[in-house]
């Protein structure tokens, strides 16, 4: 995807070199709410007049096709924030277009995370903040090796099937 700038939101070091063209960032300290409007803080200060979109890591299916309409610069016009729903209730990926530490700490902090409401919680707030928010596709992301498998068979051909199968992680096995 076309993007100003990168940033891997992480703790600790990543396992290889990222692409020199993504900066690497130390994830804050707090719950996943804190961290998370952390990451939209510091990209406001990075770039204080472009859009964020934060994408978790658990949604290996997901392709930049998948994001290069809802995020195109004919769909962006009007629109204040972009929410990509889970199956299990949460959100894989959240975007705003035009991120402050304030509204990330409104829309974020104090949301309960990891839960079947998760997503529920921040569309609420999304809404309360008089937000217009498009909606992008719901994926599944991968907590369990169901879903690890649910997710491959949706993406036969990705680095992440090809990697389940050399593992030998089926069903069978994993239980």
């Amino acid at each position: 995807m076309p993007a100003g700038r990168r940033l891997l939101v992480l703790e600790g070091e990543p396992a290889g070199r990222p692409p020199a063209d993504w900066e690497v960032v130390a994830q804050s300290g707090g719950g996943l709410d804190e961290r998370l409007a952390a990451a939209f803080a510091h990209a406001a200060r990075v770039a204080p007049d472009a859009p964020a979109l934060l994408v978790g890591m658990d949604t290996p299916q997901l392709s930049a096709a998948a994001l290069a309409e809802p995020l195109s610069a004919a769909r962006r016009a009007g629109v204040d924030a972009w929410y990509g729903p889970a199956a299990d209730g949460g959100f894989w990926a959240l975007g705003l277009a035009r991120p402050t530490a304030d509204l990330a700490a409104r829309l974020l902090h104090g949301v309960p995370m990891s839960t079947p409401g998760t997503g529920a919680a921040l569309l609420e707030r999304l809404t309360a903040a008089n937000l217009t928010t498009r909606q992008l596709p719901s994926l599944i992301d991968v907590d369990t090796i169901e879903d690890a498998h649910r997710v491959a068979a949706e993406a036969p051909g990705s680095r992440f099937a090809a990697r389940l199968r050399h593992l030998d992680l089926s069903p069978e096995v994993a239980s």
